[in-house]
């Protein structure tokens, strides 16, 4: 009204005015995470800085993918003679599995594109693997590396190289441009929080009879 008082702003409109510290804050990080994850992906191509190293890093993201070590986790399983080592790899299958779906969950509710310098050229991926919140190979390569040290008896060199693997695979992951650094992140944090859901829920003779007569 002419003369009166501007009339008040609806609260809508005074949070889009004065957006909160918290909403900056995330997205100077998002923006951060965009930026340092494409300079960080060196073998993102054929012509990237470190292009002549890509199929060495495709070669890492095949040992850190799903389909082989559950493949060989089956295998192991049905051919082993020993009750405790099958005990121990049932458990790493389940592991596995429940790795595979809580990735597949995460993706399909976050929706969060690949890096625009990714290649799509992974091997063997499904219809959630067009998302890239969080990093399956992350988490796996997080759960494998705690499942092994925890269960399986190595001289300290061998837990070393288990302990690289797992790093050098989520690494890549970078390197290669498949995910952005907090998907690694996050999924490396994913994979440590279901390996104790594994050990919390560990499968025995006793708790799981009926799956361990299949074997």
């Amino acid at each position: 009204p002419a003369g009166g008082a501007a009339a008040p702003l609806p609260e809508e409109d005074c949070m889009k005015l004065n957006p909160s510290f918290v909403g900056i804050a995330l997205s100077s990080l998002l923006a951060i995470d965009l930026w340092a994850s494409k300079r960080l992906g060196v073998c993102a191509g054929e012509g990237s800085a470190w292009g002549s190293a890509r199929p060495l890093m495709k070669v890492i993201e095949v040992s850190g993918h799903g389909i082989p070590w559950l493949l060989g986790t089956f295998y192991g399983l049905c051919q082993s003679d020993s009750s405790a080592a099958r005990e121990v790899l049932l458990n790493l299958l389940f592991a596995l599995l429940l790795d595979l779906v809580m990735v597949a969950v995460v993706k399909g509710l976050v929706k969060r594109p690949r890096p625009t310098h990714n290649k799509m050229d992974m091997f063997v991926t499904i219809s959630v693997d067009k998302y890239s919140f969080p990093s399956g190979h992350a988490t796996r390569a997080a759960l494998v590396c705690r499942f092994v040290l925890r269960h399986l008896v190595l001289a300290v060199p061998l837990r070393v190289l288990v302990v690289l693997w797992a790093l050098i695979v989520s690494i890549s992951r970078v390197m290669l441009g498949r995910h952005n650094m907090t998907d690694v992140l996050f999924g490396l944090l994913l994979g440590y929080a279901l390996y104790g859901v594994v050990e919390h829920c560990w499968l025995s003779p006793a708790t799981a009879p009926a799956l361990f007569a299949l074997w």
